[in-house]
């Protein structure tokens, strides 16, 4: 790859990033939520049990302290409960409530839109392309960063 390739992946990359965060924040916010809000609550619908946030931040690849003060701002809406952890007064377990599971699909449908916007009118082979060439990206820069390529996104 030349200088001039090398610069316009990284401009396609970082224009998209931008963009696609942005169109994101625009869809979630219709629903009262902030882009990676959306993956919390998503992840926490997945475990009916709960999860501390320490697991709950190493699940979405985060520090815990960021996982709190991203739940701080999701509480006022009554998605999820806090529970004490019976075997360990310092922790709390996080666990969804109805409330929480009843935003979902408007979640998962906001997902969906962007991803069907975004992709416009590529086929079927087109996408499998695009995706493909997008997880073999991903898997790369997380060897690069240091999280192996089977990390948690």
């Amino acid at each position: 790859m030349d200088a001039d390739e090398a610069m316009r992946v990284n401009r396609a990359l970082n224009k998209m990033s931008k963009l696609y965060r942005e169109a994101k924040a625009r869809k979630l916010a219709a629903l009262g939520l902030h882009p990676g809000q959306d993956v919390l609550l998503w992840l926490l619908a997945q475990q009916p049990e709960g999860m501390t946030v320490s697991e709950l931040a190493a699940r979405v690849g985060i520090e815990p302290p960021t996982a709190t003060r991203s739940l701080a701002r999701l509480e006022s809406g009554g998605w999820f409960r806090r529970e004490p952890v019976p075997t360990d007064r310092r922790q709390v377990r996080v666990v969804i409530t109805e409330a929480g599971h009843a935003l979902l699909p408007a979640i998962e449908r906001a997902w969906i839109e962007l991803a069907e916007e975004t992709m416009g009118e590529a086929g079927e082979d087109e996408l499998e392309i695009a995706l493909s060439t997008l997880e073999t990206a991903n898997d790369r820069l997380r060897l690069i960063v240091g999280e192996g390529p089977l990390a948690d996104e």
